[in-house]
This record gives structure tokens, sequence and C-alpha cells, in this order.
């Protein structure tokens, strides 16, 4: 029987894993699906440019797909059973369990409330395309001289809150930052980021910590009471992992993050693989890498080579896990590029104007390009597996969360 790779999600990491495994993997041997609760690949780098009006096309995963081999199950992910080495699935047509021998986990994060009262209720985001959507939508009926503040002074609020006031100029908006807005810029660089929020008219409030959120306005201050008017609020102030992960045995962080290796393999079940967002991973520089969409490419593809080599009978290669640097849109017309050291701290070069908004265009255009080709260059003979896949004898003979992927690679 042909060895079960499950992959859930399809977001950055999740969509490029899928075609990578299928590009490298027979199948004759392997069988490969792909959970994804939407039918799009969802850009969601550029989800900000959506919330505020522009035409972002999406692209059907079941034509990313067409002709790879890799299965589509259009499905949310409940439940993950690593025992049994089973996902519980609901969808149009039902609950349903698919059953797995190697489990890429990949769903990603969404917006962390931090448990602050009313965010919740009266708070947006760009995190999701339907929370987008839904942005987009109250945006639309925003009239002129409406307020908007973002906050969150990270890389998602300086793009939502650049690139509303250069889409919407008729509009107030504003950004609540808790410390320094570009703090972790170099000088030049953060020269530049507060030059283009002068141009553009975006009012900030530093060291700025707002505590509760109502429809109109954003409370700084419960004592005081001191607040910032906003018709609308995007919360951008950190992200979240969906509690599947630690609700079903694997080994997680604090963070809800999966703990994984090296080789981006859940240290408590070795079957199970992370990457992206959900990952916990320790990069080159001793720290954990931060959510982003770097970090998913890295991520991803070290997690797929470990579980190529393990499968096949060769030695796992190591993919470089570092990050690079940031690299922060501000608006269409503008950006900045801050290349940082191995201990993340900013270098004194950045690039930054239209040749930093122009290298960022390429960059989303090129992300979305190898999205839309998984499979491209594949090459005429895929690999076998080491061993021929025997799950009945995989489940006689697995140690606690053993899987077929960690038996062919002994």
């Amino acid at each position: 029987m042909k060895h079960r790779i499950v992959v859930l999600g399809a977001g950055y990491a999740g969509a490029f894993a899928a075609g990578n495994l299928a590009r490298r993997l027979s199948p004759a041997d392997t069988e490969i699906t792909v959970v994804n609760a939407v039918p799009d690949f969802v850009e969601r780098m550029r989800l900000h440019q959506l919330a505020i009006g522009q035409d972002v096309a999406f692209r059907k995963l079941a034509d990313v797909f067409a002709g790879t081999g890799v299965r589509l199950r259009l499905a949310r992910v409940t439940g993950v059973d690593p025992e049994r080495r089973t996902v519980a699935v609901t969808g149009e047509d039902g609950d349903g369990e698919l059953a797995y021998d190697t489990l890429l986990y990949a769903l990603g994060s969404s917006v962390a409330h931090h448990g602050v009262p009313g965010v919740a209720e009266y708070a947006f985001d760009v995190t999701g395309r339907s929370s987008a959507l839904r942005l987009r939508e109250r945006m639309a009926g925003l009239a002129e001289g409406g307020t908007v503040l973002v906050v969150g002074e990270g890389l998602t609020g300086i793009e939502t809150a650049t690139e509303f006031a250069e889409f919407r100029p008729d509009l107030s908006v504003a950004l609540a930052a808790r410390g320094e807005l570009g703090a972790w810029l170099c000088p030049k660089a953060r020269r530049h980021l507060r030059q283009a929020f002068d141009r553009l008219g975006i009012t900030v409030h530093e060291h700025t910590g707002i505590e509760a959120v109502e429809p109109t306005r954003a409370i700084a201050d419960r004592v005081t009471g001191a607040s910032v008017p906003a018709d609308v609020t995007v919360w951008a102030a950190g992200f979240a992992v969906h509690p599947i992960a630690a609700a079903s045995g694997l080994e997680v962080a604090e963070t809800g993050q999966i703990v994984v290796d090296r080789t981006m393999r859940s240290v408590s079940h070795p079957d199970v693989y992370a990457a992206g967002d959900c990952a916990y991973a320790i990069g080159e520089n001793g720290r954990p890498l931060p959510m982003s969409c770097g970090s998913a490419g890295f991520t991803n593809m070290q997690a797929t080579a470990a579980i190529i080599a393990r499968l096949t009978g060769s030695e796992v290669p190591n993919t470089a896990l570092k990050y690079y640097g940031n690299h922060i849109s501000l608006g269409r017309r503008d950006a900045i590029f801050q290349m940082v050291d191995g201990d993340a701290r900013s270098k004194s070069w950045y690039l930054g104007g239209k040749a930093a908004a122009r290298l960022k265009s390429g960059v989303l255009k090129g992300a979305g390009w190898s999205i839309a080709h998984p499979t491209f260059g594949m090459p005429k003979r895929k690999r076998r597996l080491a061993t021929a896949p025997d799950r009945a004898g995989a489940e006689a003979g697995a140690g606690a969360g053993a899987g077929a992927g960690a038996r062919a690679a002994a």
C-alpha cells in the first residue's frame, strides 16, 4: 500500500511543500493529500491591499495542483490524533477522518487578541481572507474624514497603515505603538520610515498600549480614560496559532507552536513535521524563528527535504534557518529593506524608496509564481521509497508516536 502523506494547510508553507513532495517522490509509492479550508491560495502578504479595496486575484488550489498528483480536500481541520495517526475534518461533505503515515502540519496563524476586551467584538484584522474582506466592506462604507487606528508597530501594522493612508487620503489614519516606531531599524531606515509616515499624514501614538477597544475609540488607559478616536480599529498586535496542536498531545511551546528538531520533525511524534508559523523552530542564531513568510519558506524546505530523505533512505540535508531581514511595503511606491545580522540586529545598510518597492513587488510575484507552478522542473525520474510501505506492520511494531517515516529512516 502507498505511504500516505497528509499536508494540513495550503498557505505559503503547505502549498509549496506539497508541490515539492509531489515533484520528488514517486506516485507509485506515495499518496499526497492537502487539506485546506478554502478553495483558493491566499497571498497573506497582500491582504492589507485587499482590505483597503484593491483588486487582488486568488489562484484556485484545484488549478494549482492540477496534474501534480496531489489530492485536494476542502475541509477545516478540527483535530489531530497522533497516536492513531488520523486527522478529523469537517466540510461540505460533512465530518470525516483522514489517516496518515507522515503528517506535515502547516496550519499557520491568526490574529492574537492578547485578552484585550473588545478586540474580538469590534476590531478588524488582515490575517485571513475572510477577515480582510470583512474589513474591506467596512472601509468601503467609511465616509471622508473617517478615523482609522492601526494597533501594532510590527511589519503588518506598518504596511496596513501606510497602504490605507496612501489609497484613502480622505481618511485620518493613525498607528498606536507600544514602543518607538521602527525602533529595530537602523537610524537611516528609521528616518525613512518616519518621513514616509509624515508624507502620508499618519499620526503616530508612541508608547501607547491599547487596553480596550470600543465601537468608536480605543482605550489607552482605562484608569484615566485616555483614548484614541477610531471609527475603525485594525488589530495588528501579533499572531497566535490554533490550539489544535496543543490539544492533540503533540509537544508544544508556550506559544502553542509545535516543538520541532533541526529537521522540523516533532520532538514527541516522529511521523509529524511542522512548517511555517505553527513550528517552534530554533534558527542558527539560537533563537526561535519569527512568524513570517521568510521563515515559512525555510522551514517548509527543511521539512520536505527531511521527509524525502528519510522515506528514500538518504542522508537528511540541512537547510539554512536564518532570518535575513525585514522587507516592509510603505504603500505601492515606497518600501524599506533592512538586513539583519546573525543576532537579528539591524545592519547599518538598508535599501529604501522605489528600488525597495520594486524588490518587494518582485518577491511577492516570485512567491505567487512558485505556488502557481508547484512542480516546476519536475524530474523525469522520481525517487522511490527505500522500503515498501507496510502500514499493518508499522502499526504492530511502532513505538509511541513512531510512524512509517521514522522506520524508513532506520
